[in-house]
């Protein structure tokens, strides 16, 4: 025999079903009817709640990302400020010719603090710069079917 009461908890059933989330599964746990079921749903709004569950979770999950990729960066900087203090103590210390490495290493972490930054690498600039480039003359190359005045 079917209850026709819905207990309270059955929101927190049907949330909790996830992508198997259905009227009929809630009805059949607690025993009711679907149309039971049915009924509290819309005087309830649970279409509506589950939807703005999921935004917050999706809102929650972007800031953790973020937070997470502000850490990354910040530990990246940090290891890129350490390397460019040995090699400009090592700069310091050395005639040019033998101190290579040190130039190198501080082009090297120059390039990606600035990427980590937000501003272009010398690759991504030209890159950039050429595309604009080739867009501009494809652009203005007349043709034989253009009109002319």
């Amino acid at each position: 025999m079917k209850r026709s009461k819905l207990p309270p908890e059955s929101y927190a059933y049907y949330l909790s079903l996830g992508a198997d989330r259905s009227y009929g599964a809630v009805a059949k746990h607690f025993g009711v009817t679907k149309r039971t079921v049915t009924r509290h749903a819309l005087k309830e709004q649970w279409q509506q709640q589950v939807l703005e569950h999921e935004r917050k979770l999706r809102e929650r999950s972007q800031e953790k990302a973020i937070e997470s990729l502000e850490a990354m960066n910040e530990r990246h900087l940090k290891l890129l400020r350490v390397i460019q203090a040995k090699a400009l103590e090592t700069l310091k210390s050395y005639p040019l010719t033998d101190a290579m490495d040190a130039v190198r290493a501080l082009d090297l972490t120059i390039k990606h603090e600035r990427v980590i930054r937000g501003e272009p690498s010398d690759r991504t600039a030209v890159d950039v710069e050429a595309l604009i480039k080739n867009e501009y003359q494809r652009w203005l190359v007349r043709t034989d079917d253009t009109p002319r005045n």
